[in-house]
């Protein structure tokens, strides 16, 4: 009897991820389907593009999209030139600064004088 209890053991699990997964599909559905009704067809093939090449970015771009039509801050379909800002905003704040430092005394180490031909 108890290798059959055993053997159930896993099905709740089974379905747990069974109904994750389903709620994670209908999140997807969810999202798409206002990103659909905030976006023009030349903005929705720009953010398509986006998400094929750089998807955090494209993530970061849907949620503050859906984040301005909660808001109110949309009036009508965003055209594709107000996506190119909104993507230029979204860019500018997730832009990481890189420095090269250059050590010179490092140069000083390797002499050519060192070398006995």
């Amino acid at each position: 009897m108890e290798a059959q209890g055993a053997s159930s053991m896993p099905q709740p699990s089974q379905d747990a991820q069974e109904k994750a997964r389903q709620q994670a599909e209908n999140q997807e559905t969810a999202k798409n389907s206002m990103i659909s009704q905030i976006l023009d067809q030349a903005a929705m093939q720009r953010l398509s593009n986006l998400a094929v090449a750089k998807p955090e970015k494209a993530q970061m771009v849907e949620a503050a999209l859906i984040n301005m039509a909660r808001r109110g801050q949309l009036s009508g379909k965003m055209s594709d030139d107000g996506l190119k800002a909104l993507m230029e905003r979204v860019s500018a704040q997730t832009q990481k600064t890189t420095a090269v430092k250059f050590d010179r005394r490092r140069n000083e180490l390797d002499s050519d004088e060192e070398l006995d031909l």
